[in-house]
C-alpha cells in the first residue's frame, strides 16, 4: 500500500513540475531560468520513480504483469466456459 501512495506523490510531483514550467514558459515567453529547472526536476523525479520500480520489483516487494495479461485470462475463461 504504501509503494501505491510512494507512485502517485512521484506521479503528482511530475505533474506539477510540469505544470510549473508551463507557468513559467507562458509568463516570461522564453525559455527562462524557472522554465529549465522545473524540467530538470521533472526528468530527475521521473528517472528516480523509474529506478525506484525496478528496485521495488527485484526486492519482491512489486510483482509486474504485462499489459495483456489480464485480457488472456478473461479470454481463457470465456472460451473454456
Amino acid at each position: 500500500m504504501w509503494i501505491k501512495l510512494l507512485v502517485i506523490l512521484a506521479f503528482l510531483g511530475i505533474v506539477l513540475s510540469l505544470g510549473s514550467a508551463l507557468y513559467h514558459l507562458l509568463k516570461h515567453e522564453n525559455l527562462s531560468q524557472g522554465t529549465v529547472k522545473a524540467l530538470t526536476i521533472r526528468i530527475i523525479l521521473s528517472l528516480v520513480l523509474f529506478l525506484f520500480l525496478l528496485f521495488a520489483a527485484s526486492q519482491g516487494w512489486i510483482k509486474p504483469h504485462g499489459i495483456q495479461g489480464g485480457l488472456l485470462d478473461s479470454q481463457k475463461k470465456g472460451a473454456t466456459g
